[in-house]
């Protein structure tokens, strides 16, 4: 099903990104590798066994945004996915955070996503079939403590998809959100240098193959939203009925970040 398929996908230098390329490879499709890092990209290029492209891109910059699609529509005629995947994250208190730090992570986390889709969907509605596949989180489910910067980036994905979906009803074009919670990948390099969230959440934490064959998935059967891992659903279940006891439960191990 996603064979001769071209698919677009942001921070595919590493992790999620990078793996779901692969996996594209394997089922025939053609990625669209996008980074900011081009040292990073042409080292994932050359494990690459199939047909690919690798694009430098800084989802933050309009302009290299529209040349960058603009660029694969010439060349293929179309873009069949868009694979939102860029993001990062940085936990702190909301006090130890300059405003410049939101203004970033949101002009990355959720205005990346609005700018890439703003540049690949008048082509799809043109062709009344299309795919857009947003990573959001849990986070944009379930709000912890030192993480208010990355939880409103990922609340704004969700919301930004779930209206999104509701406007291209009927167009042929699928909104897919993947939310899933902590994996096993560098971005917590940078979201928690000193390791304490992750020495507390390791024992749920996701492998990245695991989310990647998910994304996979979804893709195939056009799935609109994915939540991962199943505990983490539970969990959100518990928080919309009862909120206070959530925070309660939920303190002790997500302010240890």
């Amino acid at each position: 099903m996603l064979k001769d398929q071209v698919v677009f996908i942001t921070g595919a230098s590493s992790g999620i990104g990078a793996l779901c390329a692969q996996m594209l490879i394997e089922e025939g499709a053609i990625p669209i590798l996008a980074a900011r890092s081009r040292d990073k990209l042409e080292e994932i290029g050359a494990s690459l066994k199939g047909q690919h492209e690798l694009l430098t891109l800084d989802v933050t910059n309009n302009e290299q945004v529209q040349i960058a699609v603009d660029a694969m529509l010439q060349k293929y005629g179309r873009i069949d996915i868009l694979l939102n995947n860029a993001g990062y994250g940085k936990f702190a208190a909301m006090t130890n955070m300059s405003v410049q730090e939101f203004d970033e992570m949101m002009d990355v986390n959720y205005m990346g996503i609005v700018r890439c889709t703003k540049a690949v969907l008048p082509q799809m509605l043109h062709r009344g079939r299309g795919q857009i596949v947003n990573v959001a989180s849990m986070a944009g489910k379930i709000g912890t403590a030192k993480s208010a910067s990355y939880t409103a980036t990922k609340h704004a994905v969700l919301g930004f998809s779930n209206a999104l979906r509701q406007e291209l009803r009927k167009t042929g074009i699928t909104v897919t959100t993947i939310n899933p919670g902590p994996i096993d990948t560098p971005f917590f390099q940078r979201a928690d240098p000193s390791g304490n969230y992750v020495n507390n959440v390791r024992w749920m934490m996701l492998k990245p193959e695991e989310v990647a064959g998910h994304m996979i998935r979804a893709m195939k059967k056009r799935k609109e939203e994915v939540n991962l891992p199943r505990l983490a659903s539970a969990g959100v279940w518990l928080y919309q009925l009862f909120p206070r006891l959530a925070d309660r439960l939920s303190h002790g191990v997500m302010n240890q970040k």
